[in-house]
């Protein structure tokens, strides 16, 4: 393999700006071209439409008949890496696959070797693999690799499907993927990509998104659909739970190589992770959120004078809140867009200003004001805080907060970033010990009823099969976290 870009030197933990600190932060983005020219140009510009999903690191993989496999990975974002032509030009050839990183498993911080698509050359030949989610079952198939002789290059959990795969005796790489795919647990959406073949595959339960789209007459496999329309490409349809895509240069194929089940899609897709102008389950994630607004304003109604968002992700339910009570809204709090992860390293001076590198208050809005605030989630609420205090500071007469999502009790295992229990607030505290803790007039959450019909289902939740994966709020996991078992990293029963 042609392995371009340099070693890069860097801190050994990419510094988090404070406000990003406490959210729960997305988990990765992937996306594969196949059949088109410079394919690796249209894979820059759909990571680019994905860098909410992961800002520490993107990796591009092309394949060429003249070079064979290059890769380039950088350490930052997109935009800072893969728009000189020198770049691009490492990683020539029709088709190409490529992947932002969050990391959620494995080495925190960047890390080149950690970097995917991860690359491998089997008996069969090439294979680049660029992997969204969290296998829940990875320390312990790393364990058993190990034990048995394998060698591992990266702190990533995607590794073990690379040795799982090297380890099988079927004949082909989508096989042989098949192979290791079923003896992983969690969630994944998988593409990899072979000197012929672009492939595409979700786990049985359809935890993480993978779309396919067309752009004239190549095939295009991407995390959300906010990536196809950044190159014009068109919307085809979503890979279904379960599903592997094989795709060549006849078509594209469809196979179903795992036992079905029934689905349980991230709720949380929904309220905070996915771009708002995508599309998931043929639902608008804008209007969804919206929605959201409207039902936590019927939920839980205040009076007051303006209602405004925690910008952004904020921003779509407080004009459902606003539209649904009445009640005005207003841009309350500016958010700077200039400001990175890596503004300033974060002595313990600038710590305490981190909120207000990002946010402002519009004092001339909020002066004199009872402010409803309308936020997606609270994780720490060490950033709500100091929220409150801002607006109060600025000569709001009251803050009464409203969350766009339920109290998050429990950690993601899946391939969201959520912090060990014993720091999530609403593990910790009731609501009303949460409301004096911030420091609000009042403090309410969507429920978990609410949020099902703001998504679709007017029933609300169905306690039976849950349609959705809601275990970050309600704690039914719908796959086992072994390896977390294994760490003891639970303080309490599953679904206690």
């Amino acid at each position: 393999m042609n392995e371009s870009g340099r070693a890069q030197s860097g801190p050994s933990h990419w510094p988090v700006h404070p406000f990003d600190d406490d959210k729960l932060h997305e988990e990765c983005g992937v996306y594969g071209v196949f059949g088109v020219d410079d394919a690796s140009n249209y894979v820059a510009l759909g990571l680019h439409a994905l860098q909410h999903r992961g800002q520490e690191a993107a990796g591009i993989v092309s394949y060429d008949p003249e070079t064979g496999f290059n890769n380039v990975k950088r350490i930052g974002y997109v935009r800072d890496n893969f728009t000189k032509q020198s770049v691009m030009d490492l990683v020539p050839g029709r088709s190409a696959i490529g992947h932002t990183r969050y990391s959620t498993a494995g080495g925190k911080g960047a890390a080149l070797r950690d970097v995917q698509p991860l690359y491998a050359d089997f008996a069969l030949g090439g294979c680049a693999i660029a992997h969204n989610g969290n296998l829940t079952n990875a320390e312990a198939l790393r364990a058993k690799l190990i034990e048995r002789g394998s060698i591992f290059q990266s702190a990533s959990d995607t590794e073990c499907l690379v040795h799982l795969m090297a380890r099988s005796i079927q004949k082909t790489i989508p096989e042989r993927m098949k192979d290791a795919l079923r003896l992983v647990e969690g969630a994944f959406s998988v593409i990899a990509m072979t000197r012929t073949k672009l492939i595409g595959v979700r786990d049985p339960l359809g935890v993480r998104p993978l779309v396919l789209g067309r752009y004239g007459e190549a095939w295009i496999l991407s995390s959300e659909t906010c990536a196809l329309d950044i190159i014009g490409a068109e919307y085809v349809r979503e890979i279904e739970p379960g599903e592997m895509v094989i795709i060549n240069k006849d078509g594209v194929e469809s196979q179903r190589p795992f036992e079905q089940a029934p689905a349980r899609f991230c709720i949380f897709e929904y309220v905070y992770f996915s771009r708002p102008d995508s599309v998931i389950g043929g639902m608008s994630v804008y209007e969804t959120r919206r929605r959201i607004g409207a039902e936590l304003a019927r939920e839980a109604p205040v009076e007051a004078d303006i209602v405004c968002p925690v910008p952004d992700s904020g921003t779509p339910g407080a004009i459902g809140y606003s539209q649904e009570s009445g009640i005005p809204y207003s841009m309350g709090i500016i958010r700077n867009q200039y400001v990175g992860r890596t503004f300033i390293e974060p002595t313990d001076q600038i710590r305490d200003m981190g909120v207000r590198l990002k946010l402002n208050i519009n004092r001339a809005i909020v002066e004199g004001k009872s402010v409803v605030l309308v936020d997606d989630s609270v994780v720490r609420g060490t950033t709500s805080r100091k929220i409150r205090d801002m607006i109060l500071n600025a000569g709001a007469a009251e803050v009464h907060f409203r969350i766009a999502s339920p109290p998050t009790r429990w950690s993601c295992f899946y391939g969201a970033d959520t912090p060990e229990r014993s720091k999530l607030l609403a593990a910790q505290m009731t609501e009303d010990q949460m409301c004096t803790y911030l420091g609000a007039d009042s403090l309410k959450f969507i429920s978990l009823d609410g949020l099902y019909r703001a998504c679709g289902h007017p029933a609300g939740r169905d306690n039976r099969v849950p349609q959705y994966c809601d275990a970050c709020f309600s704690g039914e996991y719908p796959v086992e976290p072994s390896d977390a078992h294994a760490r003891s990293a639970l303080s309490e029963p599953l679904g206690a």
